[in-house]
């Protein structure tokens, strides 16, 4: 299997795993995978919460997403018996069934992975609405008397979208015979495209002869 290499059977294994998940919700790129599931497949029983706090964020939203059932830690040691002369000073011939009454019906395991997998989405979700992208490009015109800086300016009025945001400035480089390209970038959320962005630019065909995506960033 390619990727992270670990030994989630050892203390040194499980804790290199727990840095590794710190700032990432998935083994691989920014979706569930099937190296998730591979990985996942390694774990006899849930990762302790106190020590592992990003692997056990992580095992339990995968578990979630594949419908695998969440394996229990391991059961305490039970109490010693109490001696027979305790038992009888705990009686109480006057108690009731109030605790057992009281006690919350447990939950079946269908509805833990449908709490579980809700938990998830909604955590993926916050998570996506957050993450902004930089893209940087090239936008080159038909000729030598164009002024690139109205054009510039012309665009970042024009082309606007929600979570679409454009650089406070520009930079003018050298193509070939006098003529110069605009370098600039802008900054979008999840829900934009950058290939929408571009063909909004390319449609001033009067004015743009080609637009070329050169980066781009999670930020």
């Amino acid at each position: 299997m390619g990727g992270p290499k670990f030994d989630v059977s050892t203390d040194k294994g499980m804790a290199a795993f727990n840095g590794f998940m710190g700032a990432k919700s998935y083994v691989e790129g920014f979706s569930f995978s099937p190296a998730d599931s591979e990985w996942l497949a390694k774990f006899e029983a849930v990762p302790d919460k106190a020590k592992y706090p990003h692997l056990y964020r992580w095992y339990v939203h995968i578990a979630a997403l594949s419908g695998s059932v969440v394996a229990a830690p391991a059961a305490a040691a039970p109490a010693p018996a109490k001696k027979a002369d305790e038992e009888e000073d705990d009686f109480d011939v006057f108690g009731d069934d109030d605790d057992e009454e009281e006690e919350e019906p447990k939950e079946s395991r269908a509805e833990m992975l449908a709490r579980l997998k809700k938990e998830a989405e909604e955590r993926t979700a916050k998570k996506e609405a957050k993450q902004r992208t930089l893209v940087a490009i090239e936008i080159k015109p038909w000729d030598v008397e164009q002024d690139l800086m109205v054009l510039w300016k012309k665009i970042t009025t024009t082309i606007t979208q929600d979570g679409l945001k454009w650089g406070e400035n520009c930079t003018l480089a050298d193509v070939a015979f006098g003529i110069k390209k605009i370098q600039c970038t802008f900054t979008m959320g999840v829900s934009n495209s950058s290939d929408d962005v571009c063909e909004a630019i390319e449609a001033l065909e009067d004015e743009v002869q080609s637009v070329e995506v050169t980066s781009m960033n999670v930020l």
